[in-house]
């Protein structure tokens, strides 16, 4: 069921309807339901999988529990019989188990994801590997399986809850009904954003009233993500269909205009789809996290990464950078380093290849191609040169006589990661590895300022008119990402105006939709929600 349309709006009101006419005690019983028929629209086939990430994942948190609760009892009833080492043993031996049941739970699902995302171009790599560099022919089959609804987002959701769980952040949950609901809450499970269980959990079981103000908040945020998706996105998506389908008539002009129209289609996807999730989960009263913020203001591509798909960056950092980063073996790698570099630059190299495997995995996460994989390692050696460098930053800034807090400064960096954003871009939109960097090589040595005057970008699918509709979303998109970035609700400062004022808001932003939205194809399908 796809969110962009008429079939997921009369589902959305009815479950809303229902919700609210319902006993509260109830309610979350209504979401279970909601959630397991949006998952059964794309097909019943793929539902034993989301069974069992939730069945492992529950049984394994409460083993968990169980373990440490038996550790605590152990202790305390024989707290005056044990040695310190006999402590430490016992310590140790429950910490084996636990590790053991976390293994267990991560290898099940991720393993699980592992086989029907990447199964396919693994056997592929493997057979061209020993084919062309051991001469054997094992000749493995490539398997396409059907991806499951969702399967990157509930897989590293619950993942994150059993880690949390071996760490003993809290308390398990008992009830596997609402624990299911966790895993399959409809509004995010196509796209996110990763929900935490701490931020999640509790929303979903409290009794919500009927707030006339939180529903109205919740449809100006889906019609703001509609108009991002309809107006901008799928208008922008013809241009980038015509240009990469036929790539090598093109000079370099017309393929960077095919990126910039890439990166708009993306952001305008990405980010609309969001609105539209968080918007019809606060209908419901619950609070899903922010997955952007203003990340075309960034000033790094560090810093764009803090503000691009925030939740996937969150868990990276959470489950698997700091982990990596202060193990026994990073930690004496450190000391190698510094033995070698000195201290400034030893301490810097192991959260380099830190951020390295982050954005190895980032990669790899997109999807099962080279293309992805050089997606993410472009961005992560970005950010390791840039801590790597960061020591000499001051020295540069004093001898070129540059202030690096004035505008000039700042509007420059921006602008130097946008560009360095938008070059990203070329691994993603592309078909293959090859084709990214024929695309880059294209645009430096075929580039003709001449294309942006002589009308032909106009025959790429959009016409002025298009153009035009574009160009004015874009505007109105930036001036409301300024406002915001300057620490202001939109929809609170919207609440303050008059009522004739907010209603020609609200009237100019829905008509906007089906007058100057384009009606194409791909309509209804947001491109996230292959993940």
């Amino acid at each position: 069921m796809a969110f962009a349309s008429t079939g997921f709006l009369i589902f959305l009101l009815v479950g809303v309807i229902v919700y609210y006419l319902i006993p509260k005690r109830f309610q979350w019983i209504w979401l279970l339901i909601l959630s397991y028929y949006f998952y059964l629209c794309s097909g019943v086939k793929t539902l034993g999988l989301i069974i069992t990430t939730t069945v492992t994942t529950f049984l394994g948190g409460i083993i968990l529990e169980r373990i440490e609760e038996g550790r605590s009892a152990y202790f305390k009833a024989h707290k005056n019989e044990m040695a310190a080492e006999e402590k430490k043993l016992y310590k140790n031996k429950t910490k084996k188990y636990k590790r053991l049941i976390l293994v267990l739970v991560l290898v099940i699902n991720f393993g699980m994801l592992a086989v029907i995302k990447y199964y396919g171009f693994a056997a592929e790599n493997i057979n061209a590997l020993l084919s062309n560099v051991f001469h054997i022919n094992v000749g493995l089959k490539r398997i396409d399986f059907l991806l499951p609804l969702g399967i990157s987002f509930y897989t590293f959701q619950s993942m994150g809850y059993i880690i949390d769980m071996y760490q003993g952040k809290y308390k398990a949950d008992r009830n596997i009904f609402k624990f299911a609901l966790f895993v399959s809450y409809f509004p995010q499970i196509l796209q996110g954003p990763i929900g935490r269980y701490n931020r999640l959990a509790h929303q979903f079981f409290e009794r919500h009233s009927f707030d006339l103000v939180r529903i109205q908040h919740g449809l100006q945020l889906m019609a703001w993500g509609f108009f991002k998706k309809m107006v901008l996105a799928d208008r922008a998506a013809l241009v980038v269909t015509e240009v990469f389908r036929y790539v090598h008539l093109y000079d370099g002009a017309t393929v960077l205009f095919g990126v910039l129209a890439y990166t708009l289609q993306l952001y305008a996807d990405f980010s609309g789809g969001m609105d539209i999730v968080i918007g019809a989960s606060e209908m419901f009263g619950i609070t899903l996290d922010q997955n952007f913020r203003q990340p075309f203001f960034s000033n790094s591509i560090s810093d764009f990464w803090h503000r691009w798909h925030i939740t996937l960056g969150t868990w990276m950092k959470d489950y698997v950078f700091y982990p990596f980063s202060l193990s026994k073996a990073m930690n004496k790698f450190g000391k190698f380093t510094k033995k070698i570099f000195g201290t400034t630059v030893g301490r810097c190299l192991p959260i380099c290849v830190a951020n390295l495997l982050i954005f190895f995995i980032v990669g790899v996460w997109h999807g099962a191609q080279w293309k992805y994989i050089a997606y993410g390692m472009y961005n992560g050696l970005l950010i390791a040169a840039s801590n790597l460098f960061e020591p000499l930053y001051p020295k540069i800034f004093k001898a070129l006589h540059i202030n690096p807090e004035c505008r000039a400064w700042k509007l420059f960096r921006i602008l130097r990661t946008f560009s360095l954003v938008v070059i990203s871009f070329y691994f993603d939109v592309c078909e293959s590895l090859y084709a990214a960097l024929y695309m880059m090589r294209s645009t430096v040595t075929g580039f003709s300022f001449s294309t942006f005057t002589d009308g032909s970008l106009l025959a790429l699918g959009v016409d002025k008119q298009g153009m035009c509709i574009i160009f004015a979303g874009c505007v109105i998109w930036f001036i409301i990402s300024l406002i915001k970035e300057k620490g202001i609700d939109v929809r609170a400062a919207l609440d303050r105006k008059p009522w004739f004022i907010r209603w020609a808001v609200y009237g100019a932003l829905v008509l906007s939709i089906p007058v100057f939205g384009k009606i194409s194809e791909t309509i209804g399908g947001f491109m996230y929600a292959q993940f």
